[in-house]
C-alpha cells in the first residue's frame, strides 16, 4: 500500500493524462439553451444505440492501453491493483472532460459481470474473459428477470438441462438493458427444480449470438426501447461457460446484486440539479409549497452524496458495503420521485403538452421513467427486508 500514488497524487496524475487525450467538457450555456434532455433511459433506435456503442468502446480501449482502466484489478488482467476506491476518484475527475457518456451496458460489464468472474470463475474463465470485458472488446448483460419470477429471483424459470458436456437452455428473460450490443449474456437457470428454490440454480454466460437467442426490442411509454425481451429456445452452453458451481447460483446472483446496489446510489442526482436549477429559472414566484419541496430536494442531494461517500468510506476500509448499498439505492429511488414532484408542481399543465418550449415537455421522460428504478436492482421492497433481516435482526418472513 506504500508504493501506491496517494488519492489527491493520483487525482492530478489523472488529470494531466486526460488533458492529453480529451478536450474539456464544455461548460453549461445559459439557461435554456443547449440539450434539454432528462431522460432517465435512452431512447435510441438500434443503430443509434450501437453507434454510441461504439464509440464508448473506443474511449474505454484508449482507457485501458494507457493504464487508466480496471484500476483495481490485478496486474496480469491488465489493472493497476489500486484500492477499489480509486476508480470513483478518476470518474470524478474524467467529469471534466469531453468524453463518451457510458451506457449501462458499460457498467454491468465492468462492474458488475467482470467482479463476478474475478470470485467465481476458474483460472481459464477469468484467464478468457476478464480482459475481454474489462477492455470492452466484449460486452455483458444480464438475463436475470422474468415475467412469472417477478421481484423474486430465486423464483426463475428458465431450465438448463445437462446432455454430456454441454447444457441446453430454455426460458425466457425480460428487461435487459444492452441486449441488442451485448457479446455475452449472464443467465441466471433452474438446474434442479427437485431443489429448494435458492438450491437449485445455476449461472452460465451464453453467447447473444448463439442458435436459439431471440432479442426482442420492448417499447417503453416514453418511446423508446431500452430494453428487450431475451428467448433461449434450445440454446447450447458448454460446461466451460458455467460460473461457478452447479447448483450455487444463487451466490453467484448475490454477487452481482451487490455490485449492482452498490453501483447505483447516485442515481437521479443529475437530474435532481437540473429541477434545482429549474425551480431557480421559473418565471415568477415560488408558493410556499415549491419552496418547501425544493429545499427538501436540495437537501436530499446533499444527503445522498454522503451517503455515497460512507459507501466509498466502506471501501476503502476493505469492507464490503452491505446495508449502506441498500440505504443508497433506496435513497436514491425516493430522490427520483421528489425530483418529479418538484418538477410536476413547478411546471402544472406546461408540462404535458409539447410546446417546443425549452425545460418543459422533456421532463416527462423523467416522470415515467424515474419509478423504474424502484424496481431495477432488487425492488425497494427487496431493500427493506435486506434491511431487515441484516440490520435489525428481524426474523424472514415465513411466506418467503
Amino acid at each position: 500500500m506504500s508504493d501506491i500514488l496517494g488519492p489527491e497524487g493520483f487525482r492530478a496524475q489523472a488529470r494531466q493524462w486526460l488533458a492529453t487525450v480529451a478536450g474539456p467538457r464544455a461548460a453549461e450555456g445559459e439557461w435554456g439553451s443547449g440539450s434539454d434532455s432528462v431522460a432517465v433511459f435512452e431512447n435510441w433506435t438500434e443503430a443509434e444505440e450501437r453507434e454510441h456503442t461504439a464509440r464508448v468502446q473506443e474511449w474505454e480501449r484508449t482507457r485501458y492501453d494507457h493504464g487508466w482502466g480496471a484500476l483495481h484489478r490485478p496486474e496480469k488482467y491488465g489493472g493497476r491493483g489500486l484500492p477499489a476506491y480509486y476508480e470513483q476518484l478518476y470518474r470524478a475527475e474524467e467529469a471534466a472532460f469531453d468524453v463518451p457518456h457510458r451506457t449501462e451496458i458499460f457498467p454491468v460489464t465492468q462492474q458488475l459481470v467482470a467482479p463476478a468472474i474475478g470470485i467465481w470463475g476458474t483460472e481459464e474463465q477469468k484467464e478468457r474473459w476478464l480482459r475481454p470485458m474489462l477492455r470492452t472488446d466484449e460486452l455483458a448483460c444480464q438475463l436475470f428477470s422474468e415475467t412469472e419470477a417477478g421481484s423474486d429471483l430465486a423464483a426463475v424459470r428458465t431450465r438448463a438441462v445437462r446432455e454430456g458436456d454441454d447444457w441446453i437452455l430454455h426460458g425466457h428473460k425480460v428487461w435487459t438493458s444492452g441486449a441488442q450490443v451485448a457479446t455475452w449474456g449472464v443467465a441466471v437457470c433452474r438446474t434442479d427444480p427437485e431443489a429448494s428454490k435458492h438450491a437449485g440454480i445455476t449461472v452460465f454466460l451464453v453467447r447473444m449470438d448463439a442458435p436459439g437467442v431471440t432479442v426482442r426490442p420492448i417499447r417503453q411509454m416514453t418511446g423508446g426501447t431500452s430494453f428487450n425481451e431475451v428467448y433461449l429456445d434450445g440454446v447450447v452452453v458448454p460446461d466451460t461457460d458455467r460460473l461457478g458451481p452447479v447448483g450455487e447460483g444463487w451466490r453467484v446472483t448475490l454477487s452481482v446484486l451487490a455490485a449492482e446496489r452498490l453501483d447505483s446510489g447516485g442515481l437521479g442526482l443529475d437530474n435532481a440539479d437540473r429541477a434545482l436549477e429549474l425551480a431557480r429559472h421559473l418565471p415568477r414566484p415560488l408558493t410556499g409549497g415549491e419552496l418547501q419541496r425544493a429545499a427538501d430536494l436540495h437537501i436530499r442531494t446533499l444527503v445522498q452524496r454522503l451517503i455515497g461517500l460512507r459507501v466509498t468510506a466502506a471501501l476503502v476500509a476493505g469492507h464490503e458495503p452491505g446495508a449502506e448499498a441498500s440505504v443508497g439505492k433506496l435513497y436514491a429511488t425516493e430522490t427520483m420521485r421528489r425530483t418529479s414532484d418538484l418538477v410536476s408542481e413547478l411546471l402544472g399543465p406546461r408540462l404535458v403538452a409539447d410546446t417546443e418550449e425549452w425545460g418543459t415537455y422533456a421532463w416527462t421522460e423523467h416522470l415515467l421513467g424515474a419509478p423504474g428504478y424502484s424496481i431495477a436492482g432488487g425492488t425497494d421492497e427487496i431493500q427493506r427486508n435486506i434491511l431487515a433481516e441484516r440490520v435489525l435482526g428481524l426474523p424472514k418472513d415465513p411466506a418467503r
